[in-house]
C-alpha cells in the first residue's frame, strides 16, 4: 500500500457512475476494512465511521477564513464540495491516545510489568485530500524514516488503505500550490477519484495508485476513462489550482526564519497568541507527544500511556529546573520555525503541506503565510535602505 501512482503506469483509469458509489464501500468492507470517511458532526465535516454514501456530506461545501468555519448548502448533490475539517489521517496512523504499558503487584507482592501492542484493525479511509496525502508521506519520514521506526505507526500504516479525492473548491486558506501538494494527488494513494460533475453527468473518475487499490477496484462495475473523461478530471483540478489565492513564498525560508529569531515579528505575533495549541492539534504533519502515568488508588495497578501534546504547553519543553520555552513569543517561534525550516535540516522536507487548517482553527486568525511575509517585507526595507 501507499505507493506512488507511477508504481502502476499500465493501469487505465476508469469511471464509476455515482450510483456506484455503495459498491465501492460494499467492496472495502467486504475485503475485511473498516470504512471512515467525511461525516458531517456537531456544524462540522469530520471523519467518522462510513456505512453508505448516506453517511457522507452529499450538498454540503464549507466556508473558512481566519478564525472561521462554517457549513453551507450547496446548490448541487455533490459529495466531495468542500475542503478539509479539523480531522486528517494523522488521528488514525498518530493515534491521540494509546497505552504503553501496564505494572501490576501480585497477591505475593510481586511486581509484573506487559507491554500493550495494538493490533488495528484493516482501516480504508475515503476521502483524503491531497495535503493529506502528502502529510502522511511527511509523517512516514518522521516514524519510519530512521533506525528507530515507532512500532504501532508501522503496523496502523501497513493496514490502511488510503483512497484520495482530488480538491474541486479550495477554502480562502489553503495554499497547497505553494508547498506543492494539490490540488491533485500525484502519488501515496491506493486509489485517487476525481468527482465529475455537470449538468449531464455524475461520475467518478479513478486512478490506482497500488497493488490493494487495484483489487478493491477490480470488483466494481466501470468503464475504462476516455480522453473526455481524463479531460474533464484535468479540468477540475486545474479549477480549483487556478481558485488558490493563498501563498506563501518558500524561497530561502529556512535561512529567513533561522536567521531572524530576534525579529520584532514574534514579539507582534506572540501579543495575539492564546498558546491554545489548536493549530498543532489540527495540523496533520505535528507530532509532539507526552507520556503520562495513571495509577490506581491502592497503589496495585498502574499504566503508561502516550497521548498528544503540543510545544505551546509549557510544560512540554519542561526539564530539571524548569521550562526551556517560558513565553508565548518562544513557543510561538519554536513551532514556526521547526515547521517551515528546521524540519528541512531533520527530514529533508517542509513540515507544512498548506492545508490552512492552523489558519481556520486559529481563535485570533493568526496566519503563518502572512507571518512569514511580514518578515521577508520587513528585510527587504532593510536592506533597500543600507543600499
Amino acid at each position: 500500500m501507499f505507493q506512488s501512482n507511477e508504481g502502476h503506469p499500465g493501469v487505465p483509469a476508469v469511471v464509476l457512475p455515482r450510483q456506484g458509489l455503495n459498491s465501492l464501500l460494499t467492496a472495502l468492507t467486504s475485503a475485511g476494512y473498516r470504512v471512515v470517511g467525511p461525516t458531517v458532526r456537531d456544524g462540522t465535516i469530520v471523519l467518522d465511521d462510513v456505512e453508505s454514501d448516506a453517511d457522507l456530506p452529499i450538498g454540503c461545501g464549507d466556508e473558512q477564513e481566519g478564525g472561521a468555519y462554517r457549513l453551507k448548502k450547496r446548490d448541487d448533490e455533490r459529495v466531495f464540495g468542500f475542503v478539509v475539517g479539523p480531522h486528517s489521517l494523522k488521528r488514525y496512523l498518530f493515534v491521540p491516545r494509546r497505552q504503553l504499558v501496564s505494572a501490576g503487584r501480585g497477591s505475593d507482592g510481586r511486581l509484573t510489568f506487559e507491554e500493550h501492542i495494538d493490533r488495528p484493525e484493516k482501516l480504508a479511509v475515503l476521502g483524503v485530500r491531497p495535503c493529506d496525502v502528502a502529510a502522511a508521506l511527511v509523517q512516514d519520514l518522521t516514524f519510519m524514516g530512521d533506525h528507530y521506526p515507532d512500532p504501532d505507526y508501522v503496523r496502523r500504516r501497513a493496514d490502511t488503505l488510503i483512497i484520495a479525492v482530488n480538491c474541486s473548491h479550495p477554502a480562502s486558506t489553503c495554499f497547497c500550490t505553494s508547498m506543492g501538494t494539490g490540488p491533485r494527488c500525484e502519488g501515496g494513494f491506493d486509489l485517487a477519484l476525481t468527482e465529475l460533475y455537470d449538468a449531464n453527468r455524475h461520475d467518478f473518475l479513478i486512478e490506482t495508485g497500488s497493488d490493494a487499490g487495484e483489487a478493491v477496484l477490480s470488483s466494481l462495475d466501470t468503464h475504462p476513462a476516455g480522453e473526455d473523461d481524463l479531460a474533464a478530471a484535468a479540468e477540475v483540478t486545474s479549477v480549483a489550482r487556478e481558485a488558490v489565492t493563498k501563498t506563501l513564498d518558500t524561497e530561502g525560508i529556512r535561512d529567513l526564519l533561522l536567521g531572524n529569531l530576534d525579529h520584532p515579528v514574534w514579539d507582534d505575533v506572540a501579543h495575539r497568541c492564546l498558546s491554545c495549541a489548536n493549530c498543532t492539534m489540527v495540523c496533520p504533519t505535528c507530532f509532539c507527544s507526552t507520556v503520562e502515568e495513571v495509577t490506581s488508588l491502592d497503589g496495585g495497578h498502574a499504566e503508561r500511556w502516550q497521548a498528544w501534546d503540543s510545544c505551546f504547553t509549557i510544560d512540554h519543553s519542561y526539564i530539571h529546573g524548569g521550562s526551556v520555552r517560558k513565553s508565548t513569543k518562544s513557543r510561538y517561534r519554536q513551532w514556526m520555525t521547526h515547521k517551515l525550516a528546521s524540519w528541512i535540516d531533520q527530514f529533508g522536507t517542509s513540515g507544512c503541506v498548506g492545508c490552512g487548517r492552523c489558519i481556520t482553527w486559529c481563535p485570533v486568525a493568526i496566519d503563518i503565510t502572512e507571518e512569514t511575509a511580514k518578515l521577508r517585507v520587513d528585510l527587504s526595507a532593510t536592506t533597500k535602505k543600507t543600499a
